[in-house]
């Protein structure tokens, strides 16, 4: 019989609920003539694009025309598309995150610490002098013709990002809950704090012009300062409601909405930090992202706003958390920036490692049980594109493992390898025989080989 074993629920309170889980891989739904067809596609690898950088990690990141501006210890470079990179300015400090927005002229900069102006016609970079501006500003954003700035309390505005006027100030008025990041979306200033989120609209008034909008501030906060992303036309974030739960979430509007299901919600409230979460969005054949990073816990996570589906991501085949910190298009390409050193990858549906490391797939599939009796299987097949193996080297005779777990997913069974075919072996069939009898099954599959990874469910004989 043909069965769907790798549906798009998630293990998460218990196994019982459901065992399934996915790592690096995203699912595309098909219609054809009225059937649906769910594919299983591996997630794209990376090539290496900048890697001169140095041994700590980039800082933050903008693009602007032709050249991309990067942050790395206390330095401004340019990168051309060919990765070459220019020294353009000393920031005062060396570590943690900066946040950078543009008015298409002039690049601002601010570090917590101080700010920084870059004007891209003249090549000159300046550290902010006026002595109004707040040297505490840790996130910026550019927003109908001027620059805002945001200290923890109050969110400052200038028009060109050099002079700053000590009227030109506004607080927070919902609550005493400060502001964690200031961020424009849809021609507003949104002000995310701790509990609440504000939006403000410029009036047109003749001095400070920005006016909250009345009725519209909602009663969640931002979990994670850098946890924001823009994604599809929307801000999704880590978000934390005054109960005390963190989930994913979506502005619809003024209205914060959940994305993530109750069993995702149940592994990220498990982690014992979440505030040093980091967030990045970049759209992929159709399929908008959203890259979720615990780095206290090692974890990092994707969700797919196409299908709506969390699938796990790592580097490396021993686990732990994915390389990309960052991410940003730069001249239509996607670029990703390390999160342990100042390396930048280019992402490439061609590429099947990460800059010559390998990555795995694997999937865990669904509870096959029987109607209240014990089942007994005889074959197993799962459809992959096959014949798909490189010429030589690791990948030429390509291979998939499966694991059998009969307790429900708690534990699973010895490794049973089989080919995917070397290529041109288009006719290759991944099948395992004699599963044996169970109250119930779970099938995992897992391919480390660097080759195009493509699966469309399989079937199940007893």
């Amino acid at each position: 019989m043909k069965y769907r074993l790798f549906g798009l629920g998630l293990k998460g309170k218990s196994p019982v609920v459901s065992a399934q889980h996915r790592i690096n891989c995203y699912i595309e739904k098909i219609i054809d003539e009225g059937t649906e067809q769910t594919s299983i596609i591996a997630s794209a690898g990376m090539d290496l694009f900048v890697g001169t950088l140095g041994a700590t990690p980039c800082r933050g990141w903008i693009a602007v025309d032709n050249l991309l501006y990067v942050v790395h210890r206390g330095t401004l470079y340019s990168i051309t598309n060919a990765g070459v990179t220019t020294s353009r300015g000393a920031l005062s400090t060396t570590t943690g995150r900066v946040d950078m927005t543009h008015d298409g002229a002039v690049i601002l900069i601010v570090d917590g610490t101080a700010g920084y102006t870059y004007t891209i016609a003249s090549t000159t970079f300046a550290v902010i002098a006026d002595p109004d501006f707040p040297n505490g500003a840790t996130t910026c954003t550019w927003q109908d013709g001027n620059f805002v700035v945001e200290d923890g309390m109050n969110f400052n505005i200038s028009p060109d990002g050099t002079n700053w006027d000590p009227l030109d100030v506004a607080t927070a008025e919902s609550a005493p809950d400060g502001i964690v990041r200031v961020i424009s979306d849809h021609g507003q200033i949104v002000l995310f704090g701790v509990d609440t989120t504000e939006f403000w609209g410029n009036t047109g008034a003749a001095d400070f012009s920005y006016q909250p909008i009345r009725g519209a501030t909602r009663e969640v906060g931002l979990a994670a300062r850098w946890s924001l992303a823009q994604t599809d036309d929307s801000l999704t974030f880590l978000g934390k409601s005054k109960q005390g739960q963190v989930q994913v979430m979506r502005l619809d509007g003024y209205t914060p909405r959940p994305v993530s299901s109750p069993e995702f919600d149940s592994i990220i409230n498990g982690y014992a930090t979440v505030s040093d979460a980091t967030g990045y969005a970049y759209m992929w054949n159709g399929h908008p992202m959203y890259r979720l990073n615990f780095p206290s816990a090692g974890k990092s996570w994707e969700l797919d706003a196409m299908s709506g589906v969390f699938c796990e991501r790592q580097s490396g085949l021993s686990g732990g958390r994915h390389r990309g910190e960052m991410a940003i298009d730069f001249i239509n390409k996607i670029r990703i920036a390390d999160y342990e050193n100042g390396n930048i990858y280019t992402v490439n549906a061609s590429t099947y490692d990460e800059n010559g490391t390998s990555f795995p797939v694997e999937l865990t599939s669904r509870r096959v049980i029987g109607d209240y009796d014990p089942i007994s299987l005889s074959r197993l097949f799962i459809d992959f594109e096959t014949g798909v193996g490189l010429a030589t080297g690791q990948g030429s005779n390509p291979q998939v493992m499966l694991q059998i777990s009969r307790d429900g997913g708690r534990t699973f069974e010895n490794e049973v390898w089989k080919t995917l075919g070397a290529v041109g072996k288009y006719k290759t069939r991944a099948e395992w025989y004699q599963l044996g009898t169970a109250d119930s099954f779970v099938f995992r599959v897992r391919i480390t080989d660097p080759i195009k990874r493509v699966m469309v469910n399989g079937g199940l004989l007893e």
